[in-house]
């Protein structure tokens, strides 16, 4: 009998559904245990043949894929991966949505049975089963419903930070930051980075997401951008994020390969953090796969800056906290709703910082 995790195939088109199903079983680590053409089939399956997965199409007929997502998980919860084409604004935000609702992770949709981009996807969907596969189901259902947009006091006048924060996030992040940045407070007199591994576009619209949740201004950050204490700036899809000195701070994107797999990676962002602000830094990484974001961490707590960790029970994915543990240590692990609180009380130990 196989032991390979069972997999449901939904798409509501025949061809779609052929060249996934064959994406995941030429992956030799998953099987295909049957499919669905619409959401409301996809509903039907998951209670008759109970797989371990489930692959979603977005935009389907009857039942749409975000209504079905809803529904698996509430009625019948599993780690779910969303197929997006993911062409438009809207197709991007709702995929985000998606991941908003409990979806582990998610893959662009090849464009056709024959595509040069087959491999590609084949190995995304791959590297997206796996984490699925390892997802904690409990904290996908963990998260409260999204606050509503809070409205901003006026403005503050510009000024550079003299205090950083690095955050480092994979899957099950963008759900995490959504926790995380709303909760910090309007007058945090520091400035905020955020590395979130996600294709080139989604960070736009997640920038945009985030910004409209919380009271501090979220910016997807561009190439030699100054920054400010009190301001958010997320790494661009597929460009490393790094600080250069000057008379102030300052972003640099580069094109560099990438490390550990991914790009944007949190280490360079975080020891070019650790490089300029030294003992007024905070680096904190929180849900991910892999390795990322641990050698930062620990160039920060050697520069006499602190370290925070999402502790297992709230993480998707236990890796990326894991790892900066046994590499770096850090001075708080918490549960994801005392990310936030344990940002602004590290903070506050620093004022008197000289």
């Amino acid at each position: 009998m196989s032991s390979e995790p069972t997999v449901l195939v939904v798409d509501d088109s025949a061809l779609m559904r052929r060249v996934i199903s064959d994406l995941v079983a030429e992956t030799g680590e998953f099987r295909v245990v049957g499919t669905a053409r619409n959401g409301r089939e996809a509903l039907e399956r998951v209670r008759a043949l109970n797989p371990d997965l489930v692959t979603l199409d977005i935009e389907m007929p009857e039942v749409d894929g975000l209504q079905a997502l809803e529904a698996i998980m509430r009625d019948a919860p599993r780690p779910v991966v969303m197929l997006s084409a993911a062409e438009t604004v809207d197709g991007r935000d709702a995929t985000l949505r998606a991941l908003d609702l409990g979806a582990v992770e998610f893959v662009r949709k090849p464009s056709g049975a024959i595509s040069l981009d087959l491999p590609v996807v084949g190995e995304q969907l791959r590297i997206a089963l796996r984490a699925a596969r390892e997802a904690n189901p409990r904290a996908l259902q963990r998260l409260e419903p999204r606050r509503e947009p809070p409205r901003r006091a006026s403005l503050r006048l510009p000024h550079a930070p003299t205090r950083a924060v690095a955050i480092a996030a994979s899957t099950g992040g963008p759900r995490a930051l959504t926790e995380v940045l709303p909760a910090l407070p309007r007058t945090l007199d520091a400035v905020v980075f955020v590395v979130q591994h996600m294709p080139a576009g989604f960070t736009r619209s997640l920038a945009q997401r985030l910004d409209a949740m919380g009271p501090l201004p979220v910016h997807e950050a561009e190439d030699g951008q100054p920054v400010e204490a009190g301001h958010v700036y997320l790494a661009p899809g597929g460009r490393h994020m790094r600080l250069r000195d000057g008379v102030e701070p300052a972003i640099a994107l580069l094109d560099t390969p990438p490390l550990w797999g991914v790009r944007p990676s949190a280490d360079p962002l975080f020891v070019s953090v650790a490089e300029l602000f030294g003992a007024r830094a905070v680096g904190v990484v929180l849900t991910g796969m892999g390795r990322d974001g641990a050698d930062g961490l620990r160039a920060i707590r050697q520069a006499g800056g602190r370290g925070i960790v999402q502790d297992r029970a709230t993480s998707t994915i236990y890796g990326m906290p894991q790892a900066a543990l046994r590499a770096a240590g850090a001075d708080l692990e918490t549960p994801l709703s005392g990310v936030a609180p344990a940002i602004v009380s590290l903070l506050a130990t620093m004022s008197e910082i000289v």
